[in-house]
């Protein structure tokens, strides 16, 4: 009973740290805007970049726990990644001419 409070309090505590990290990464372009006028998020910016980097995040953590092989943990991880890198530059600048591209 130890064993499984002490596991559900690590998965607590790094879900914790993803939502933190995300939480940082969103507060640059927040900062920004108040900076510049060259940066213009609105809040489905905000969402749409918090809903890509909490799901690659939780992809990564569960990614993290359930494969023990290091190259097979490096290669998802990286495919994640790259997929993640994608999608925001989709949204961002429209590289591939989806309905949701960005600009």
């Amino acid at each position: 009973m130890i064993y499984t409070e002490k596991v559900k309090s690590n998965m607590s505590k790094r879900i914790l740290i993803i939502i933190g990290i995300v939480l940082l990464i969103l507060s640059i372009p927040l900062i920004a805007m108040q900076l510049t006028d060259e940066v213009k998020w609105d809040i489905f910016d905000f969402i749409a970049a918090g809903m890509l980097l909490v799901g690659t995040g939780l992809a990564v953590e569960f990614v993290l726990r359930t494969i023990r092989s290091t190259k097979k943990r490096i290669l998802f991880c990286g495919i994640i990644l790259i997929v993640l890198f994608l999608i925001w530059a989709e949204l961002a600048v429209g590289i591939f001419g989806t309905p949701w591209a960005g600009s």
